[in-house]
């Protein structure tokens, strides 16, 4: 995941370009052109684009960039990265240094998420014969 401040963020007026309430159903858009969508955290305790990136990922087949925008903190990275966000717009005064480190601090995970589907334990077995 990539992580960037909020004035490496640029606003972009673009049809390839979607920024979308966390309140809209992504099942409901048409994506075809799209390339970025930004979602939004207005509050750090409002984690409904956790579930919009996950549709997204999981069940559109959504392929192009997932931004994090909003409040942003350095506790959510890893469960953002995990449901599907390419990059992550950190809240002004965040440490993007820190916010690396907390990323770094994990490197795989025992359960699939959005991005990588299959359990550890699964990636790279081949089935029992029988």
């Amino acid at each position: 995941m990539k992580i960037i401040t909020a004035q490496e963020h640029p606003a972009v007026e673009s049809p390839a370009v979607l920024t979308l309430a966390n309140d809209v159903d992504p099942r409901t858009l048409d994506l075809n052109g799209v390339t970025r969508i930004d979602l939004q955290f207005p509050a750090f305790t409002d984690g409904r684009a956790y579930s919009q990136a996950f549709l997204l990922r999981r069940r559109l087949r959504f392929t192009g960039e997932l931004r994090a925008t909003g409040d942003v903190l350095i506790d959510q990275l890893v469960q953002m990265q995990r449901t599907g966000f390419d990059v992550a717009v950190l809240k002004d005064g965040v440490d993007a240094s820190a916010a690396q480190r907390q990323l770094d601090r994990y490197a795989g995970f025992y359960q699939g998420s959005a991005v990588e589907t299959q359990p550890h334990f699964a990636v790279g077995a081949t089935p029992p014969s029988r």
